[in-house]
C-alpha cells in the first residue's frame, strides 16, 4: 500500500508489524468488527481474513481513498469521517467488538464510548495508560481511571508492544488489552464523587470528604458530620477497593440528599 506521511495533528502512529496485527485479529473470528482509524490497513487486512465483516472508520481523506482503492475484501465496509461523528452509520452495522490501534489522545474518550455502548474491545493503547487502567489499590498508579475501569470493565492484558512497531516511532511503548463490559454502569454523579475523592487519594477518607466540602455544596459543619459518619473514614483513599469507593459515593449521595432536605 502506498504510504503517506503521518499527520501529527491526527495523532497518527501506524502499526507496521503484521505479526502484531495477526495477534489482534485472532479475536475477530466470526464477528462483525469495528476498527477505529484504519490507517495503512495493516490491521484491517488481517481482520478481513478472520471476521464475518469489518467496519473500518478512517478520518484522513487521503488514507481513506487509498484504502478504498487497494483493499478489496468483500467483507469490508469503509466509512469516511471522524469516528464520533458517524455513530449513526456504525449503529446500523450491529458490531460485536471493536479491534483497533487508536490514537493515544483518544484513549479516554474511546473507553467512555465503549462503556456507553456496552461493547467489548481489543485495543492497542499507550502502555502507561494501560498501567493506570489496571492499577490496584495501594499502588502509585492507582487513580480515578483505575477505579472506573475496574467497576465498568473486565480487563486482560494480552501483550506489550514496543514503540519500534509503529511509523512514525512514538516516544512511548504500547500494550494490547482485551476489555469486556462488566454490566455495571457508574452514573455521572457517582463518577463525579469518586473523581473528587481520588483528587485527595493520599489523605484519610474523612479529610478527603471535608476538603471537598465546597464542591459538595456542604457547610463546614455538614461536611464534618458526614465525614465522621462515613465508613472507612480513617483509611487512606488510595487504599480503598473500587467497589468500596462506589459504595461510599452512593452513601454520600444519600446523606447529602437528606441534609439538603432538612435544611430547606
Amino acid at each position: 500500500m502506498l504510504q503517506q506521511r503521518p499527520k501529527k495533528s491526527l495523532g497518527q502512529n501506524f502499526l507496521v508489524n503484521r505479526k502484531i496485527a495477526e495477534a489482534e485479529a485472532a479475536h475477530a473470528a466470526g464477528k462483525i468488527v469495528l476498527e477505529l482509524g484504519a490507517g495503512y490497513g495493516t490491521l484491517t487486512s488481517e481482520l478481513c481474513k478472520k471476521a464475518k465483516k469489518v467496519v473500518a472508520v478512517e478520518k484522513d481523506e487521503g488514507l481513506f481513498d487509498t484504502l478504498k482503492a487497494e483493499l478489496s475484501a468483500k467483507n469490508l465496509k469503509l466509512i469516511k469521517g471522524d469516528f464520533f461523528d458517524v455513530e449513526s452509520e456504525i449503529e446500523k452495522e450491529h458490531v460485536d467488538i471493536m479491534i483497533a490501534n487508536i490514537p493515544y489522545n483518544l484513549s479516554s474518550r474511546v473507553i467512555g464510548w465503549l462503556e456507553q455502548h456496552s461493547l467489548p474491545a481489543v485495543l492497542c493503547l499507550q502502555k502507561e495508560f494501560v498501567e493506570h487502567m489496571t492499577a490496584k489499590p495501594d499502588t502509585s498508579k492507582y487513580s480515578k481511571l483505575s477505579v472506573i475501569a475496574a467497576l465498568e470493565f473486565r480487563i486482560v492484558k494480552i501483550m506489550d508492544v514496543s514503540k519500534g512497531n509503529f511509523n512514525p516511532v512514538p516516544k512511548v511503548d504500547s500494550a494490547i488489552v482485551l476489555i469486556e463490559p462488566s454490566g455495571r454502569k457508574v452514573s455521572e454523579e457517582e463518577n463525579r464523587l469518586i473523581s473528587m475523592l481520588m483528587q485527595h487519594k493520599k489523605k484519610k477518607l474523612r479529610n478527603a470528604i471535608y476538603d471537598s466540602r465546597k464542591e459538595l455544596g456542604l457547610s463546614d459543619e455538614m461536611a464534618r458530620s458526614i465525614a465522621e459518619a462515613t465508613e472507612h473514614n480513617a483509611d487512606r483513599v488510595f487504599k480503598l477497593e473500587p467497589a468500596v469507593l462506589l459504595k461510599i459515593a452512593d452513601w454520600l449521595m444519600a446523606e447529602m440528599g437528606k441534609m439538603h432536605i432538612q435544611n430547606e
